[in-house]
């Protein structure tokens, strides 16, 4: 490949005094690649930020433009172009001085304003906690960067020149910035292949977070025997010597697993510090792919690899676009030893991930690969922030997707897709096509029919059986782990489910105004505008469903409908499970949810009680924790079973029964005669005689849960069996 060759441009004039020393260093750098012109605007773009942020001083006591400079700094070894480093310098003026937008539109261009726009905080909004702040900061970021993949080339620049400059912090500080950065900026940095980038803020991170382990963890990597690191010359040498036997040109660095790699294997794994491997190793760079392999075949040769640590990632790369051969060697001198090999261009795009794209102009035509599997990536995750329910959620979402892992599978068609660890046949299916995803019913893997819970492992075949009527069941989002998977199956359910959220809002509304002397149709519409608009609704029926999801309470709506702001006393027993009850079909169990703790049926006397974000929980009434819940009588909702009501429902057997071999087959089989599926079963051992078990089945109803009952207690290994 083509290198650039370093060199400055001979009409190049440093910026004369009083420019800071930062401010020159950083202009000699970008004249090896930028035009006089364009460092010009660089300039133009310091003078503007330091005139902006006059007077501000860091944390450390430094004036506040070397922040910025320092980020510029960081871009331009990156070698970004003038208006990534123009919006990086300018990065904290919209948000932290009164620099308006409009005059850097005016001497820069919308490019860098939309840049900096999508760099800066939510900081003049109002947010209920710190938590929800940063959430929203973070998903106006990702919207942001899902138009210019710049903007987080800056805010990961920002990052790490803040985490270099940690120490004048508060430890409090330090220990969420750390935490934050290890959760998030240092993954989102590798899920873009920047290697480089992420290494520096994990090394940082960790120091912070746990200064004494990372100090303890160094000191170990520093202290390596003499002997070790003589045999790791000694190998060096020996593979060198034979890659120029081969007539193989290369490029072979020794390098050093970092301290938070070395802990995060040894916390994971359960290991010493002796135990884990890999602490030294080789990357072995060559000119070609094939002759990736040719030095695979030679170090082979020489050195026996370890059974089943070989990794093939240029046949199959990693979701974040990194390419490369992974072997683990036993050398002649002890531990095992792991080498990389891979070419010039993979190795380039290793290191800087989508950033190469602006480095090396010349690789693939437009966009590299790990740009273009960045924004297929970032375009999934915006599809996610649709359907989430909030700005935490919509962080959790990402968090989740920022996975470690991946498992490679096969399509019938031999294509390959990388999914997530722990990756279901339904994440597959919705990997596929949302479609596959909406009307999936099992999946064959590897030739076997398989449920779509079932977990994949790299290398498997899978094929998704799919069926016209089948739908998404909310039970699918138990089991899921893609974001994409997830956003698919919110989104069709609430779809589904917004008509029967509005039914049911409407008639908690309509129950607690009839509580306050009025109904839904006798508050004004003057009234009701009024109070669409204060709370941001567009219209009534937004309002009814997010009672029934019970983001409001029916109550308090009914208070300000009913008299205003007026406090109105209630009536007697209002509020409590008393009165007209609601009576629910089995339709609305997209908005209803069944409590785990008590697993109520038709044919029960039940109860619903509100919570926030869950809607109305429905419980049975003799459930230990209602006695809890009616201290709490505006949450409570009188409720029903319908005459008719439609669907399965889960209930919990506790069944006692002789302990020997078979037993388990024989009380399946008479769940499954009588008509039942079991949806799972824990089994526990009492003591030599007698076992416990604990199924969970399904059930139409309280004639159907008994006639499981009776058939399960007729068998001669039963002792007893009791809804639990």
């Amino acid at each position: 490949m083509t290198r650039l060759q370093t060199h400055v441009d001979p009409t190049f004039t440093p910026c004369p005094d009083p420019c800071p020393e930062a401010v020159r260093q950083l202009e000699l750098r970008l004249a090896d690649y930028l035009t006089p012109a364009q460092i010009l605007k660089v300039r133009r773009a310091y003078e503007v930020g330091a005139a902006a942020h006059d007077g501000q001083k860091r944390k450390s006591g430094e004036a506040y433009i070397t922040h910025p400079i320092a980020v510029a700094g960081i871009l331009a070894e990156l070698r970004m172009d003038v208006e990534t480093l123009c919006a990086a310098i300018l990065h904290d003026t919209l948000e932290d001085t009164p620099l308006p937008r409009s005059q850097i539109v005016a001497e820069f261009g919308e490019p860098v304003a939309e840049l900096v726009d999508g760099v800066t905080k939510l900081d003049k909004i109002q947010f209920a906690d710190k938590q929800e702040a940063v959430a929203e900061s973070f998903r106006k970021m990702m919207l942001a960067m899902s138009r210019d993949l710049r903007v987080i080339l800056i805010k990961l620049a920002d990052r790490l020149h803040n985490m270099r400059t940690l120490d004048a912090m508060s430890p409090e500080s330090r220990r969420r910035i750390a935490r934050e950065t290890l959760e998030i900026y240092a993954p989102i940095a590798q899920r873009l292949g920047m290697n480089r980038i992420k290494a520096e803020l994990q090394d940082l991170g960790f120091r912070a977070l746990h200064p004494l382990r990372h100090k303890v963890i160094a000191k170990r990597i520093a202290s390596q025997p003499v002997m070790r690191r003589e045999a790791m010359a000694t190998l060096e040498a020996q593979i060198a010597h034979r890659l120029t036997q081969e007539g193989l040109p290369f490029r072979l660095v020794g390098r050093v697993k970092a301290p938070w790699s070395i802990y995060s294997k040894m916390r994971e794994e359960n290991k010493s510090f002796d135990q884990v491997m890999d602490v030294f190793g080789f990357r072995l760079v060559v000119q070609k792919v094939m002759q990736c392999y040719h030095a695979l075949g030679a170090v082979h040769s020489m050195f026996k690899p370890l059974d089943a640590r070989f990794r093939d990632f240029i046949a199959i790369p990693k979701a974040n676009g990194y390419q490369s051969l992974h072997t683990v060697l036993f050398g002649s001198y002890g531990s095992p030893v792991e080498v990389q090999i891979r070419t010039e261009e993979m190795d380039l795009i290793a290191e800087r991930g989508i950033a190469a794209h602006w480095l090396y102009k010349n690789i693939g035509q437009g966009m590299n690969n790990a740009q273009i599997r960045a924004q297929d990536w970032v375009r999934g995750l915006m599809d996610s922030q649709e359907s989430a329910a909030s700005s935490i959620e919509f962080l959790e979402n990402v968090k989740v997707d920022l996975f470690p892992d991946e498992v490679y599978l096969f399509t019938p068609k031999g294509d390959i897709l990388a999914l997530p660890r722990n990756a279901t046949t339904l994440d597959y299916a919705y990997a596929v096509h949302t479609d596959v995803g909406n009307h999936a019913v099992a999946a064959r893997v590897d030739k076997k029919l398989v449920p779509l819970r079932t977990k994949l492992i790299s290398g498997q075949t899978v094929e998704i059986i799919t069926a016209p009527s089948a739908t998404p069941s909310p039970q699918w989002l138990e089991f899921v782990v893609s974001s994409k998977a997830r956003t698919a199956i919110r989104h069709h359910l609430k779809r589904l489910e917004h008509e029967d959220a509005v039914d049911l809002g409407h008639r908690m509304l309509d129950r607690a105004l009839e509580q306050r002397d009025s109904s839904l149709d006798r508050v004004s519409g003057e009234r009701l505008e009024q109070f669409l608009t204060e709370h941001r609704y567009r219209r009534l029926e937004e309002l009814l469903a997010d009672i029934a999801l019970g983001n409001r309470m029916p109550a308090q709506v009914a208070q300000v409908l009913a008299q205003g702001d007026v406090e109105v006393p209630l009536r007697p027993n209002q509020g409590l499970v008393t009165g007209e009850q609601i009576l629910i079909t089995g339709a609305e169990r997209g908005v209803l949810s069944f409590a785990g703790c008590c697993y109520p049926i038709p044919g029960d006397d039940i109860m619903g009680y509100i919570t926030a974000g869950k809607g109305v929980v429905v419980h049975r009434a003799d459930c230990p924790n209602v006695t809890e819940y009616r201290k709490h009588p505006e949450r409570c909702v009188p409720m029903a079973w319908d005459r008719y009501v439609e669907g399965d429902y889960r209930a919990a057997l506790h069944i006692e029964v002789d302990n020997k071999p078979g037993v388990l087959a024989q009380v399946a089989a008479a769940v499954a005669e009588s008509d039942s599926n079991i949806d799972s079963v824990e089994y526990r051992e009492r003591d030599l005689r007698i076992s416990v078990m604990e199924f969970g089945i399904e059930v139409r109803n309280r004639k159907h849960l008994a006639d499981v009952i009776r058939r399960v207690r007729r068998l001669s290994v039963v002792h007893g069996v009791e809804r639990k």
